[in-house]
């Protein structure tokens, strides 16, 4: 609750329908197609047809336009559509959008999606003069490091994973223990691009260096697929085929001195716009770390799951690395983490399908399944400004 006032986000709104495209390296079909075909799968999922949607909402970052999938999909009218800016970090931002739209009666029926072809068309690992030349402030942040050399993902998040191991005493076999639970996870979903494929700490440990302490497991995929998520109210939810997933929190958070990659000049180093986020998603749903029976933590660089975990609670600064140990974000464990195998083991839709598992979870039916998820936290892009939800049954 909001003061005295009354007025709350929580739970007006539920996720009930999902659906998503294969993962690919070579999907073959351009975003749009990959957009459709999720859309269509998400609709499908809980019931809905084209014709009851009137909202949309999606990345700045996503090629496809709001008005050409709706064009491509049927809906007829548009009432309610937004975008939101700094790449991952809009992840669980769509799902809030949409959750407001439809909360404050601005729309029906709003489908979040996301679509690329991030493998085979433009490749985000890569070096890229476009984000230190893009015609807005975020460029000009970028510009300010990519002539150092701070050119790719792994570049940027290399000087916190640096700043990290310095300051706790932390080491890459912490950062290791990520990627293997979530390739364990992914090993038993069919639908991950590293189904049947776990790995060791040994074989962690043994990859490639890219951007020292970052090794090549510790960075996540890039992909070609869709996911696309469909948002109504709680009324409506519960006429509809599955369970809903209920929105009990939504959230945004930007911290102090934040830019967008490279928050480098602020006295701490770490991603306190992830603490913002989670204080209001305790704030607004009334529960805290304890209450969640697993989470879907944003796992495009392995150290920023050690240090979500600090900022949401779930533990003190620097007491990550003893939290992960013994399969504690496993399966079975204590607060198993990424069940879906995370971006590292199922795919990199930015957040998206990790969303959807989320939904899976409350549902009870992921391949991975925890008993009784009864709340769950799932986070979008860290070391940008960011957002989280709190789903529950």
């Amino acid at each position: 609750m909001t003061g005295d006032t009354g007025r709350t986000l929580s739970r007006q709104t539920a996720i009930v329908g999902i659906g998503a495209t294969e993962f690919s390296k070579e999907s073959g079909r351009s975003e749009l197609q990959l957009s459709v075909e999720a859309a269509r799968a998400a609709l499908a999922d809980c019931g809905l047809t084209p014709a009851d949607v009137d909202g949309l909402t999606t990345f700045t970052m996503d090629t496809s336009s709001e008005i050409a999938l709706a064009r491509e999909l049927g809906i007829p009218e548009l009432r309610f559509f937004s975008r939101i800016n700094y790449g991952g970090g809009a992840a669980c931002a769509t799902v809030q959008q949409a959750a407001m739209a439809v909360a404050t009666g601005v729309a029906d029926v709003v489908v979040c999606y996301r679509g690329f072809n991030e493998r085979s068309g433009s490749r985000f690992g890569q070096f890229s003069v476009a984000a230190a030349t893009q015609v807005n402030t975020n460029g000009l942040d970028n510009a300010w490091t990519y002539p150092m050399g701070l050119g790719t993902p792994a570049a940027t998040v290399a000087m916190q994973a640096r700043r990290y191991l310095h300051e706790y005493g932390a080491t890459s076999e912490d950062f290791g223990r990520v990627a293997v639970a979530d390739r364990r996870h992914a090993a038993t979903n069919p639908n991950a691009f590293f189904y049947g494929k776990p790995i060791t700490l040994e074989d962690h440990q043994a990859s490639r260096m890219i951007a020292e302490p970052l090794h090549l497991l510790d960075c996540c995929q890039e992909s070609d697929g869709a996911v696309a998520l469909v948002v109504t109210s709680a009324d409506r939810a519960r006429d509809l085929p599955h369970p809903p997933a209920y929105v009990v929190a939504a959230a945004q958070g930007s911290g102090r001195d934040q830019f967008v990659m490279t928050s480098y000049y602020r006295d701490d180093i770490g991603i306190p716009e992830m603490g913002v986020v989670g204080r209001e998603l305790w704030r607004q749903s009334g529960l805290g770390p304890d209450d969640m029976a697993m989470g879907v933590l944003y796992d495009h660089f392995t150290p920023y799951v050690l240090m979500q975990l600090e900022e949401l609670g779930f533990c003190g600064p620097g007491e990550a690395k003893d939290f992960i140990a013994d399969g504690a974000i496993e399966i079975g464990g204590r607060l198993p983490l990424n069940t879906h195998g995370g971006q590292l083991g199922e795919a990199y839709i930015h957040g998206m399908n990790g969303i959807a598992e989320g939904v899976r979870q409350v549902r009870g039916t992921s391949v991975n399944q925890v008993p009784d998820v009864q709340h769950l936290v799932v986070t979008a892009g860290t070391g940008v400004p960011t957002s989280g939800l709190v789903l529950g049954r």
